[in-house]
């Protein structure tokens, strides 16, 4: 996963999973990652997609530089305890339509 700068008359390409793409640009490192979640605990810990592709892109830009992630979900997504492993990267903060975590 890569994030590139686009702007509105830029051509798009379609990808070979249907989403359209820059094909040209500077790649760029966000300061700020929303991450979807299936899951989630009081301890910033995520459950995802099960893809990973979001722990490795997070693992990948801390060699470069500090980001901040927020997990979104709603309240119902709350789990007590999220199984975790040595891939899996805490969020900075999870908002949710009932509160935030920190």
């Amino acid at each position: 996963m890569d994030f590139f700068e686009w702007k509105n008359k830029d051509p798009l390409k379609i990808n070979k999973y249907g989403i359209a793409e820059p094909t040209l640009g500077k790649k760029i490192y966000p300061d700020i990652i929303f991450v979807p979640l299936v899951a989630y605990d009081d301890d910033l810990n995520r459950l995802g997609y099960g893809g990973g592709f979001y722990d490795r892109y997070l693992d990948k830009i801390a060699k470069i530089k500090k980001i901040l992630k927020i997990g979104l979900g709603f309240s119902y997504q709350e789990l007590k305890k999220i199984p975790i492993n040595k891939h899996d990267k805490k969020l900075d903060l999870i908002i949710t339509e009932k509160k935030i975590i920190q």
